[in-house]
């Protein structure tokens, strides 16, 4: 059975498995904004992190290689959640209907929602990201609106919620970040809290290649939405704990 022994969530990736455990004691700041409190935030059931590649879940999924973030028991097929569209680059749409699945354990269902998407959000992880970065450069929402192709109001919406969540973002993977690599440099200092936070994202996702050797496997933003359960654009007064560790990665 895939995850770390000390029974936090794995997630596949792109057919392989990172595993995020318990080493040092949880963060000083977690998502949800409580000291020393959940990284994972979920307002239904808790939502399971998995890769981009169907079959290959699939296949995990049937084989008990999944794990119940509540109790670590296997996982089993449950039908499917209701689909979505999924938007991505430009005009580029993705029906989707994420795989459910039961706990044969406890009894609990969760969605298997690929780390190439965010909780309730009709764009995908790459176009949400690549707005951040762009804020983070100077750029302000009107002129990403038009580069993305999107409503002003979505993009507008999109940077409010990470700007308000700018401080915990930032700590949690600075933190993540001395975990994978303890003598990496820090993430550069950029001036304002929005940008920090974006540049801590990308610092994580280099240690991790680093660290793991997934090269090219897991972009910054398809890491970003592993570790926050897909709630990285979650509004904090929502969220309800799920997982009240520190995560630390590894391969194999």
């Amino acid at each position: 059975m895939l995850g770390g022994p000390f029974g936090l969530p794995s997630f596949v990736c792109d057919d392989r498995v990172i595993r995020f455990w318990t080493r040092n004691g949880p963060p000083a700041v977690s998502l949800a904004g409580r000291s020393g409190g959940p990284f994972l935030v979920a307002v239904e059931a808790p939502v399971v992190m998995v890769g981009t590649d169907r079959a290959g879940v699939e296949v995990a999924l049937r084989a008990g290689e999944l794990c119940c973030p509540c109790c670590r028991g296997a996982l089993v097929p449950w039908g499917h959640a209701r689909e979505r569209v999924l938007r991505g680059d430009r005009h580029g749409r993705e029906r989707l209907r994420p795989r459910r699945a039961r706990c044969g354990s406890c009894g609990r269902t969760h969605v298997l929602l690929p780390v190439s998407c965010l909780a309730r959000r009709a764009d995908g992880v790459a176009v949400i990201g690549a707005a951040l970065t762009a804020k983070a450069a100077g750029a302000g929402h009107r002129r990403i609106a038009v580069h993305l192709e999107r409503a002003v109001s979505t993009v507008r919406g999109w940077l409010r919620v990470f700007a308000a969540r700018a401080e915990p973002v930032r700590s949690l993977f600075t933190g993540l970040l001395h975990e994978l690599d303890p003598l990496a440099e820090p993430a550069p200092v950029t001036g304002t809290g929005f940008a920090d936070a974006v540049e801590a994202i990308g610092a994580v996702s280099a240690a991790a290649r680093r660290r793991l050797g997934v090269v090219g496997a897991v972009s910054p933003w398809q890491l970003a939405s592993a570790v926050s359960g897909g709630r990285l654009l979650a509004p904090a007064g929502l969220a309800e704990s799920v997982n009240t560790s520190w995560p630390w990665a590894a391969a194999r």
